[in-house]
This record gives structure tokens, C-alpha cells and sequence, in this order.
């Protein structure tokens, strides 16, 4: 259904009764519904490698490398004669993703189309073709992010999620962003206390702050066992701006989480990645891992949104890719699927 614009400024615009309803706002989508057995046999795929003690590389292959950059990048490295550092590529990532999440989408559609037309009756081919980029891009980021919900995947990540043995769990996030399965995990298991890292203020001060506070994350009332509507104020959040390397937690978490964070990271440092996970959990405790899923639609959305996408160093895994990296680096994984365009684990240190 389509919603009044209005509706979006109100405090809790959503509450139990919409539970069921999806609604399209201008910058992005609300999912309360949960999968029918079909929709949930179609889009999610769960627990499909049996041993994976029996995997190797020879059999899984190696992760997709995506080599596009974004023109940023290639211009700071151009002007400094240097490649941008991590730190530095972080920065212009995020700023570069903010601004696309926050776009009114169907107006910033027109007027590209009509930047496009313009474009036509000066007969120049680069200013066409740079317009026809742009139209490509608004399109492609209303589709992935919109229509098909796939950045968020509310659905398709409570069903990554769901079946843990947590009650009012302490949840780390490590390269936290604007923090939304955290706050996902904290609708379905209630009562969390999350502590969000990000060595990016503006992960803090812009994309976490600028979280819309009335997207509604569907979850469970721990009262009644049944479902209920929680918004980014119901939470219990601390939010952190360091290195990961630079925490001093001990093995206080219940889950540690990392979301798009393995794959940014050669071989040499995923071991080193994958151990952030371990040192910070309480025995017993759960490290979940997601990262985008290589396939042709993912190749081809880094590739149209290299300029929004591309500042660091990025793969694209299968899920035994993934896999097979947490496995050998001491995790036993105990569930693993697929969504729309993303893998996720959810494993326990051996």
C-alpha cells in the first residue's frame, strides 16, 4: 500500500494493527510482514552444506574481486599520488551511501529523466552518456533498495536471525554503520543492551542519528510471546567511535555481530577479522557474520554503483566462500543461509 507522506512524521506511525502491511515511502521501504511457506522457500535458502569439514577451496573457488572504483577514489589517488588508505575510503564511502539513503527517490527519478532529455539536444556524447548513467543508477538503487527491499531485507534477515537461545542479550555490532540489524536483533530478542563500533564519526553523528526514528523493526513482546512493533528509541544503544583493534571489552557479549565487513578484508587479515568475533563473546555466545552474495545481479549493481559503492577494497562471496573462511579460522557454524543478496552465519567458537 501506498503511504500518506504525512504519515511518515508522525512519532510511531506504525503500530500491532499494521503487522501483516508493507508500505513504499520515498526513500525507502517498510516491511511488517512475515514470509508465507512459499515466499519463504523461494527467497530464503537455509542449512544447504551438511559438513563443512568436507570443503575445500578446490571446491568452493575464490571470492570475486570487484575492481571497478569509484571515481572518487581514482581522482583522490590521481591528486595525492598515493592509494587512499582505509581510514580515508571509509569516510568517502559513507558520506557517498548516506546521500543516496536519504534521496526522495521518485523525484530525484524525474529529474534525471529530464536531465537525460536535456542531454539529447545538445547532440554532445559525453554529456548524454553521463546523463544515462545517472538515469541507470537512480533506477537500479530505487529497484535494490526500494522495491526489492534488499539492503534492509527486514524479512529475509529475521529469517537469518531467528532461533537463538537469547534473552536480554548483550550485542556488539563491529563496523556498526548506521546500525540496523543490530537494532533488528534487538526487536527480536528484547531487552538488549547494543554497543554499535564505528571508526567513522559520521557513522555516528549522520548515518545513525539520521536513521529514520519511525521505521518500525517488526519483533517479539516478551510479555506475550507475540509480535510487536519496535522503533530506534525503544533501544538501548551505545554507540562507539574507535578501532576495533583499539576495544577493550572482554568476553561480555552475548552476540557479536559484523554485517559487510569480511569481504573488505584480503586473505592475509581475515583470520585477524574473523577473531574480532571470538575475543568478545561470553562462552556460549553467538558471532554472526553477513556479507553480499556473489552473484550477477550483485556484479552488476558494484559495477553501475561504483561511484556510490566502490572506495574500498570489496568481494563478493559465495556462501561456502564465506563459509569456509569463519570454519577454518575455529568457528562451528550452526546455521547459514541466503537471502535476496546477502549470506549470513551464525556460529559459535570451537
Amino acid at each position: 500500500m501506498e503511504a500518506n507522506l504525512a504519515h511518515i512524521h508522525e512519532e510511531k506511525p506504525f503500530q500491532e494493527s499494521d503487522i501483516g502491511h508493507t508500505t513504499l515511502f520515498p526513500s525507502f521501504r517498510v516491511d511488517l510482514r512475515h514470509y508465507s511457506e512459499k515466499e519463504y522457500n523461494k527467497f530464503v535458502k537455509m542449512n544447504t552444506v551438511r559438513d563443512w569439514s568436507a570443503l575445500s577451496w578446490k571446491d568452493v573457488g575464490r571470492p570475486y574481486e570487484v575492481k571497478t572504483f569509484s571515481k572518487d577514489r581514482i581522482d583522490y589517488e590521481k591528486e595525492h599520488g598515493h592509494e587512499m588508505k582505509p581510514y580515508t575510503s571509509w569516510q568517502y564511502f559513507n558520506k557517498a551511501f548516506h546521500e543516496w539513503f536519504v534521496k526522495d527517490v521518485p523525484s530525484e527519478q524525474k529529474r534525471q529523466k529530464k536531465q537525460f532529455m536535456n542531454s539529447l539536444t545538445s547532440f554532445k556524447p559525453g554529456e548524454i552518456k553521463s546523463a544515462l548513467s545517472e538515469v541507470a543508477k537512480i533506477q537500479l538503487w530505487n529497484y535494490a533498495h526500494r522495491i526489492q527491499d534488499g539492503i534492509w531485507d527486514p524479512r529475509g534477515k529475521r529469517a537469518l536471525f531467528e532461533g537463538l537461545h537469547l534473552k536480554q542479550p548483550r550485542i556488539l555490532f563491529l563496523g556498526a554503520a548506521e546500525g540496523y540489524e543490530a537494532m533488528q536483533l534487538a526487536a527480536m530478542y528484547p531487552s538488549a543492551h547494543v554497543t554499535m563500533v564505528d571508526y567513522d564519526a559520521y557513522c555516528k553523528t549522520t548515518r545513525f542519528e539520521e536513521f529514520p526514528d519511525t521505521y518500525p523493526f517488526l519483533g517479539e513482546n516478551p510479555s506475550t510471546g507475540q509480535d510487536k512493533v519496535y522503533y530506534k528509541h525503544d533501544f538501548n544503544i551505545d554507540y562507539v567511535v574507535d578501532d576495533i583493534r583499539n576495544l577493550t571489552y572482554g568476553n561480555e557479549f552475548d552476540i557479536v555481530l559484523s554485517v559487510g565487513l569480511l569481504e573488505h578484508f584480503p586473505d592475509s587479515f581475515k583470520p585477524e577479522v574473523v577473531d574480532w568475533h571470538r575475543k568478545f563473546l561470553k562462552p556460549g555466545g553467538y558471532a554472526i557474520f553477513t556479507t553480499p552474495r556473489n552473484q550477477i545481479r550483485s556484479r552488476l549493481y558494484y559495477r553501475v554503483m561504483a561511484d556510490v559503492m566502490n572506495h574500498t577494497y570489496r568481494e563478493l562471496m559465495t556462501l561456502e566462500q564465506m563459509g569456509l573462511y569463519i570454519y577454518e579460522n575455529g568457528f562451528d557454524i550452526l546455521q547459514h543461509g541466503y537471502i535476496k543478496v546477502h549470506n549470513g552465519i551464525v556460529a559459535k567458537p570451537r
